[in-house]
């Protein structure tokens, strides 16, 4: 019996795949395929945004005709999607041939329980992902998170340990500890700053990144664990989402801008090498050109090394759909071409510097196409290099010798 899993949306949704394909295998599935050979066919979910949504249900749509010739296949969804108010109900309406069981089962209160009992079938070597808390405590106005994941938890500090010890000694070379929001950790009383101390003494070659931080969490114990271990990578994931303090206050994100700012000075001033990203919204109901001038203004002030960029989506069931002042999508869509040219512009400033350095970078793949081996450095900069023999899993130094946006390329030294 075989499987095939589609995944939308962030790491925690690759990671919970690789979960699911565990499941699958306890269960007899043995064999990830195509989804003309499969015999159940999952997608993982994000309902984040709405492109998301729309982009999963023409996916699912699609499958109408393979399952008319093979009845006996079964489609099933899971993920944020499945878990958002009216959607399964919508899911059986509009797409019929979606298998359903009479009894569902909820595992949702139980997650932890039943997630540590699960081994993963991990595709991402030599990267690990590993979860610390599941679900979101913090119910910013245009986020559905909250609702679909529930209210925060956190794993037992043993668990994470043990799971990250095995990783290592399985070979792994980056562990990336994974929440919505890191910061909060506080399984059996101990904070995410003691955690991460905790990983990064563990023996062995390898290195520590975690995300996402929020920046009211953000603390000086957590940059103080950052300097003391060289594994810790230097860049830090901190989600800013708008530059002006009135939309940040209508986002219920709990930081201003000086906060946030005085945060990456605080960072830069022990580590002064750390990379910083981020995630920025555009078109926020009310936001006006003006205040979207104060995120532009961010970008340079925080010297931002790349930021994920998004137009402003309404979900159902938040308060920012809610709001008067929903943004045209013509003003969005300006917005967002500013935005993205400014954080590409300082990317590539960021990336022409690298010329004539070494770095030393994780070898993750090879391109077959383009006949290069490809990795990050701890910084999360993407480094290509060809080599004569396999180099996937090791570290490699390179002697960067062209930036072409944010692919550096390089010599093995």
């Amino acid at each position: 019996m075989k499987y095939h899993i589609t995944t939308y949306g962030c790491q925690m949704n690759l990671h919970e795949s690789e979960k699911i394909a565990g499941i699958l295998n306890a269960c007899g599935y043995d064999e990830e395929c195509g989804e003309e050979e499969a015999d159940i066919i999952v997608f993982n979910t994000c309902c984040i945004r709405e492109n998301a949504e729309n982009h999963a249900f023409g996916n699912i749509g699609a499958l109408k005709k393979l399952k008319k010739r093979k009845p006996s296949l079964l489609i099933a969804m899971g993920g944020c999607m499945a878990q958002e108010a009216g959607k399964a109900e919508y899911i059986k309406r509009k797409f019929p041939f979606v298998a359903t069981k009479k009894t569902v089962v909820s595992l949702k209160e139980e997650r932890e329980t039943v997630e540590d009992g699960i081994t993963p079938v991990r595709k991402s070597y030599p990267n690990a992902w590993v979860n610390i808390t599941y679900g979101c405590n913090n119910f910013c106005t245009y986020c559905i998170v909250p609702y679909v994941r529930g209210r925060e938890k956190s794993r037992a500090p043993e668990e994470i340990l043990k799971e990250v010890e095995g990783l290592v000694q399985a070979g792994y070379k980056e562990i990336t500890l994974l929440g919505q929001n890191v910061n909060s950790y506080s399984g059996n009383g101990m904070r995410f700053p003691e955690l991460l101390d905790k990983v990064a003494s563990i023996g062995g070659n390898f290195r520590v990144a975690f995300m996402t931080s929020h920046p009211k969490d953000f603390s000086e114990e957590l940059v103080a664990v950052m300097k003391k271990h060289p594994k810790i990578c230097r860049r830090l994931h901190l989600p800013a989402q708008a530059g002006s303090d009135r939309i940040l206050s209508l986002m219920n994100r709990r930081y201003t801008r000086e906060k946030y700012l005085n945060e990456i000075a605080l960072l830069r001033r022990e580590i002064p090498d750390c990379e910083v990203t981020t995630d920025l919204i555009v078109g926020f109901p009310t936001e006006t050109e003006e205040e979207f001038g104060e995120t532009l203004t961010l970008v340079r002030e925080a010297g931002f090394s790349s930021a994920f960029t998004f137009v402003y989506s309404p979900r159902t069931g938040t308060k920012a759909a809610e709001m008067e002042g929903q943004i045209p999508e013509d003003v969005s869509k300006s917005r967002i071409m500013r935005l993205v040219e400014c954080v590409n512009r300082q990317t590539r400033e960021k990336s022409a510097r690298c010329v004539g350095q070494t770095l030393e970078i994780l070898v993750e793949d090879y391109d077959e196409k383009k006949g290069f081996y490809l990795g990050r450095d701890s910084y999360g900069r993407m480094g290509y290099f060809k080599s004569n023999r396999d180099r996937v899993g090791e570290f490699v130094k390179l002697k960067i010798t062209k930036a072409n946006g944010v692919s550096l390329f390089g010599e093995e030294q």
